[in-house]
């Protein structure tokens, strides 16, 4: 009888490395075509997933032609990105410190909460406010690929890479008597597409890496809180949950807000720290977020603020001038007594007589 050859361990372990390194590079869609294929049939043996052509996904035909593949987690993550940072004119940022599930969810829940008091106490004044609690949300991100979201955000203009991509000179083929532009129509480089994964996206942004001002910053693990809507005071009520001795504000008392006294929620703030925030398009520090705190009444008290400064500034440049005018006509009401008098003397009798 032939000896039994043990087959070594690591025989065994190379292919199921190349498996997971091949499950790790297929895109999404096609992960999770082959992940219901293995599900409806038999185990395979470990030569059919190791010489086995990797499984392609097929995409309508309406998917219009992109520089970045959109079937990538990394694709999906940048246009959400994107579109979050298009949509919130103010955002915070936080960096934070591998906090654990439990942790996170009662940050949440304390932040829903303080959101929806400032949301009751708006509609109690009889503001005309939507409610912004269910769409204010903290989440975590990463930092490279929204890095790119905000350059693709902040120095794309859709209308300037099409007219630049229509100054470029086309070459006439001489066989067909046509222009090369016409090839392109329908192609990665065609000019006309401008969403966040094509070709023009990715020609404008290419040379502007390192250069926001964000990005000194987007390093290390960072969550971003989102406020669809210029809220003053939803973000003072937002960092008095999350940082208030950053901002200097009195932290929640036991009494109104025991949850936030707990231990989850306080390991979980602990490992918190503001780093910044953007409102419409402009970075501020810990010190200019907390002056945006500061304003009472919100923006309609900013508002009532900047008319009453305006009005005063007008009534004052009124008086200004009206002072002006009135100092120059008794100046010359004086001036022309003076110039009656020398002209026009009177007699020496006349003073006499009135000085007797």
């Amino acid at each position: 009888m032939p000896p039994r050859v043990r087959i070594s361990s690591g025989r065994i372990s190379q292919p199921v490395r190349r498996q997971r390194l091949y499950q790790h590079e297929l895109p999404i869609a096609a992960r999770y075509a082959s992940t219901a294929a293995t599900a409806t049939t038999p185990a395979a043996s470990i030569e059919q997933m190791t010489h086995s052509p990797v499984p392609i996904a097929h995409f309508p035909p309406s998917q219009p032609p992109s520089h970045r593949n959109p079937e990538y987690r990394r694709s999906q993550l940048l246009r959400q990105y994107t579109s979050i940072i298009r949509t919130s004119p103010l955002m915070v940022f936080l960096q934070h410190d591998n906090l654990q599930s439990v942790e996170w969810a009662a940050i949440r829940r304390e932040l829903n909460k303080a959101m929806q008091k400032v949301d009751e106490q708006i509609a109690s004044e009889g503001r005309s406010a939507p409610a912004l609690a269910p769409h204010i949300k903290v989440q975590t991100v990463q930092t490279r690929i929204f890095e790119v979201a905000l350059r693709i955000v902040e120095y794309f203009r859709p209308k300037q890479a099409a007219l630049e991509g229509s100054r470029v000179p086309r070459a006439v083929d001489p066989v067909t008597q046509t222009s090369a532009e016409l090839s392109l129509v329908g192609s990665r480089d065609d000019p006309s597409l401008s969403h966040d994964l094509s070709r023009a996206v990715h020609n404008a942004i290419r040379n502007t890496k390192g250069k926001h001002e964000l990005t000194q910053l987007l390093i290390g693990p960072v969550a971003v809180l989102t406020i669809p809507h210029v809220s003053p005071e939803h973000l003072k009520a937002a960092l008095q949950v999350l940082a208030p001795k950053s901002v200097g504000l009195p932290m929640p008392t036991r009494k109104a807000n025991p949850g936030w006294h707990e231990l989850p929620t306080q390991n979980g703030l602990n490992k918190l720290s503001l780093i910044a925030a953007r409102m419409d398009g402009q970075v501020f520090d810990v010190e200019q977020a907390k002056w945006v705190t500061s304003i009472e009444g919100g923006m309609d008290g900013l508002r009532s603020q900047l008319v009453m400064a305006l009005q005063s500034m007008g009534s004052s440049i009124t008086n200004t001038l009206d002072g002006a005018g009135k100092s120059l006509y008794f100046t010359l009401e004086s001036r022309k007594q003076d110039m009656e008098e020398k002209e026009n003397p009177k007699p020496e009798g006349e003073n006499k007589g009135e000085s007797a």
